[in-house]
């Protein structure tokens, strides 16, 4: 039924290869089947001029396609002098994200950008830039401990994200390209490792749902994100 063949609760296979960069505190690179994307984590010892002084952290995050991440080449959004409205919306997303997994006092006033760079789409990349996003992190703050610079582990829950929606009809998980390009319905859950939703974006394309559907994407999306979070744990050792 599936253009993949896989069935309708099965992942795309998962991959997290971890310090794939020398110089960032904290990176990975991971695969949600054939989406890539290179995910960097820096620590900064300065927060944004609004939270000067309040002793509290602060985590955000940038999002870019590559180039040639897709069929046809893109142009970089430097050389327009402006980032697009999709940027902007998906690197809000990733920072929202990461922040509601993080006590923002136990880590200090310091300040952690994650950096998602797409280098292949096939599908879901801002749920893999997300779920990818807080490898980084993890293994940022790991370094803070080590250090000695924080005293308590600022991460609280991990946090990882999936697409599910209604392609031919059925409820299903974890969309690639041409089921994204074809689902009536589909939806981006965010979710923390004790599954607790931090965000849930759903939207009918030429279609309608109900509750029952929507409940059964919700079902889907459990199954996901608890498989993406032990994925999370393996690759950092958790």
């Amino acid at each position: 039924m599936r253009p993949s063949g896989r069935s309708v609760n099965e992942m795309r296979p998962i991959s997290i290869e971890t310090n794939v960069t020398k110089h960032a505190e904290g990176s990975c690179l991971i695969k949600v089947g054939d989406t890539h994307v290179l995910c960097t984590a820096s620590l900064e010892a300065r927060v944004p001029p609004f939270l000067k002084n309040t002793g509290l952290g602060w985590v955000t995050a940038e999002y870019g396609m590559l180039p040639r991440s897709t069929g046809s080449r893109m142009r970089r959004e430097a050389t327009t002098g402006k980032q697009g409205g999709r940027t902007v919306e998906i690197q809000r997303l990733i920072g929202r994200s990461l922040r509601a997994g993080v006590d923002r006092v136990a880590l200090g006033e310091r300040q952690i950008t994650v950096d998602c760079d797409v280098i292949q789409a096939d599908g879901g990349t801002r749920c893999a830039s997300i779920t990818g996003g807080w490898v980084a992190l993890r293994l940022a703050v790991n370094q803070l401990m080590k250090a000695g610079d924080i005293i308590s582990d600022p991460l609280v829950d991990p946090v990882a994200a999936v697409s599910c929606g209604i392609y031919a009809g059925q409820p299903v998980l974890d969309l690639d390209y041409p089921e994204d390009s074809e689902a009536g319905v589909d939806g981006n859950f965010v979710m923390t490792g004790t599954g607790k939703l931090i965000e849930v974006q759903m939207s009918a394309e030429g279609s309608t749902f109900t509750r029952d559907q929507m409940n059964a994407l919700m079902d889907l999306a459990d199954k996901g994100v608890g498989e993406l979070v032990a994925a999370q744990n393996t690759a950092v050792g958790g």
